[in-house]
């Protein structure tokens, strides 16, 4: 199929139904970390259901949604490349709901014959019980494989600033070596996390850890660190996709407070690699 720049623009689905349940929102705080210390109170309360309002990971949004970026639309799906990611919750994330998601493609740019085309993608995501609008997520796509469709040329979001002051606070994060294996089953499972044979094809050594699983990390050591694990203070997550990171890495997250702005940055020091960059938590006030 080819693309078109007016047909892109016009791209949307409403009404999605979808729904979820605290087996999702427990596995999902597990695959970024959360109840290492199985007696950490803390820690369970987002991990174990018994006796309390369960906790859910803000990030939540991020990996319940199924197919953010569609892999159909007419683009080399084989090229396409997760670069951002943005969330903007209104309220905290319930532990289950039955959704509706409307879904559409917000901009289009073309970034020239060797650099493909730049997609910028939204999701709101509602209540069916009464349309009340839980978050809305945004994604900035690079298709590196396509462009001369149309679409004008520009750039997305401009990226959030991180102070060049040395950090506040730090967070360092152990990956586990089934990390990625574990991650997928939130519903990514793209091979390239998975078989070794599809990781070496794509000039990796072994399996690479799922971006949004940086993300969330990110986020764990956020509610760590600055929140100590209340997960309603964090209304904005944005970061922006720099490097993949191997599963057995230790992910440091450096951490600059300033008002309700949190900035973030996240690296594996070991091999000297920025892995996310551009971090930018909004805290309620």
């Amino acid at each position: 199929m080819q693309l078109t720049y007016d047909e892109l623009l016009a791209t949307e689905v409403r009404d999605i139904e979808h729904s979820y349940g605290d087996l999702e929102s427990m596995l999902y705080a597990q695959s970024v970390g959360f109840g290492r210390n199985a007696v950490d109170r803390k820690e369970l309360d987002y991990v174990y259901e018994q006796g309390h309002p369960l906790r859910t990971v803000p990030t939540l949004a991020s990996a319940i949604v199924p197919d953010m970026f569609p892999p159909d639309l007419g683009w080399d799906y084989g090229q396409v490349l997760h670069a951002e990611q943005r969330l903007q919750l209104y309220r905290p994330m319930p532990a289950e709901a039955e959704l509706r998601l409307d879904k559409r493609v917000v901009d289009v740019f073309d970034r020239g014959a060797t650099r493909g085309s730049m997609f910028l993608f939204e999701v709101e995501g509602r209540l069916a019980q009464d349309d009340t609008v839980i978050f809305t997520l945004g994604a900035t796509v690079m298709a590196r494989g396509d462009s001369g469709f149309g679409a004008p040329q520009g750039s997305g979001p401009k990226p959030h600033r991180v102070p060049r002051r040395e950090p506040d606070l730090s967070c360092d994060t152990p990956t586990r070596a089934d990390q990625a294996l574990l991650f997928r089953l939130n519903g990514d499972r793209n091979p390239l996390h998975a078989d070794p044979d599809a990781a070496r094809a794509a000039g990796f050594d072994i399996p690479i850890l799922h971006g949004l699983c940086t993300y969330g990390i990110a986020c764990r050591a956020v509610l760590q660190t600055i929140c100590d694990y209340d997960h309603t203070l964090i209304e904005g997550f944005d970061a922006r996709f720099s490097l993949p990171v191997l599963p057995g890495d230790v992910i440091t997250t450096d951490m600059w407070q300033d008002g309700n702005i949190v900035s973030f940055q996240c690296s594996v020091r070991k091999r000297d690699a920025v892995v996310l960059r551009n971090g930018k938590c909004t805290l309620r006030v």
